[in-house]
């Protein structure tokens, strides 16, 4: 449709979409692996143990093993890519692939993780890790530049949460903090291992003036949200969809919110929200019936990510693509959980703003002009 002047208020297309301006707060280096490079690996290295070798049946069985409805199941598809990201080479090509794999989709800034304890068995350090995937990351955003695509990447060191190394990786993080680690994270099953557990990191960072996310209301509730923010201080929630159970929305429409939710909204605390992801965990039961229709509607701080590329067969392309089709969102509406995006990054505010000012405001604007050129 247009309006009277002609201009293209229709839903963006595939290729439209793919050449906006993205900006990726939540995904997972150990799950964004392409499945040629997991089986050139495993060969290079001897590593036996994945369920196929041909990179496209791979790739499926990730897809397949991953859509089960259960945060455990899901979790457990990383055994097989954490095994081939053991030594520096296979760092440093992971993450350059996925710095040029993130390019080539539209996205100019993101924040990847990866648990640097996951990829001890080497024999590698935490501090040779962090270089390692430092380097990648590096490497990846030249490699992308020569191909005609920019992209900036800050990596989040991520404590595991049934572990017992979060202050020891808050430390490294910290030390990393300005030679490309750009803030601190935990992860893992929420269920039985609530952020409580780590205070003693979450206290160490915010007398360092860190930044810190929490994967929270994701497989486990409220309860979850409300440690991390109020217990332990998150800045950002991973994931967090778990907040629509304090909002109350009554047949004729109206709603209203308890009380965590309208601080989660009164403080502009971003949601890393991963639609496709929160499909294959159970925490959604389709993209319509997806929380983020209605945080949307509510000017939540919501954001748009991808989780685990891998597993979700997905990009951030393809997560808005799913949200276009099914809530009708528009360019603006894909600016909107952009600049969202950006506001919460870690990188400092000026830089924050430079990019949404120079990078992405100035994007969307060619996007949506091009109808005086038809």
């Amino acid at each position: 449709m247009a309006d009277d002047n002609g201009r293209a208020r229709a839903v963006p297309d595939a290729a439209r979409i793919r050449r906006a301006p993205k900006v990726l707060l939540h995904d997972h280096l150990d799950g964004g692996l392409r499945p040629a490079t997991i089986v050139d690996i495993a060969r290079e290295t001897g590593y036996d143990g994945l369920p196929e070798s041909d990179p496209e049946r791979l790739g499926a069985w990730f897809r397949e093993a991953a859509d089960s409805g259960s945060l455990e199941r899901y979790l457990e598809t990383f055994a097989h890519t954490c095994a081939v990201m053991q030594t520096r080479d296979a760092l440093v090509r992971v993450a350059a692939e996925c710095a040029e794999d993130l390019a080539a989709d539209g996205v100019v800034y993101a924040e990847v993780r990866y648990a640097p304890e996951q990829h001890l068995q080497g024999g590698l350090s935490l501090e040779q890790v962090v270089e390692a995937v430092n380097e990648g990351f590096r490497e990846g955003e030249r490699r992308a530049h020569a191909a005609g695509h920019r992209i900036r990447i800050g990596a989040l060191l991520t404590a595991m949460r049934h572990a017992a190394r979060s202050l020891e990786i808050a430390e490294l993080a910290n030390r990393y903090r300005d030679l490309g680690v750009v803030g601190f994270d935990i992860a893992g099953a929420e269920a039985g291992f609530p952020p409580t557990r780590h205070l003693d990191a979450f206290e160490y960072l915010k007398r360092e003036n860190n930044h810190f996310t929490i994967h929270a209301g994701e497989a486990f509730g409220l309860p979850s949200i409300w440690q991390a923010l109020q217990w332990c201080g998150a800045d950002r929630l991973g994931h967090g969809v778990r907040i629509i159970d304090d909002i109350h929305v009554a047949e004729d429409g109206t709603v209203k919110l308890g009380r965590l939710a309208a601080y989660v909204r009164d403080k502009r605390i971003p949601l890393e929200l991963c639609p496709t992801s929160n499909l294959q965990t159970g925490a959604a039961a389709s993209y319509a019936e997806h929380p983020i229709g209605l945080l949307r509607r509510l000017y939540f701080r919501a954001t748009v990510n991808t989780d685990n590329r891998l597993m979700s067969g997905t990009s951030m392309s393809r997560e808005f693509e799913e949200l276009v089709r099914t809530f009708h969102y528009t360019l603006d509406d894909m600016q909107w959980f952009t600049v969202n995006a950006m506001k919460s990054a870690f990188i400092p505010f000026d830089e924050r703003l430079a990019m949404i000012n120079e990078v992405i405001k100035p994007g969307y604007a060619g996007l949506k002009s091009e109808w005086l050129f038809r």
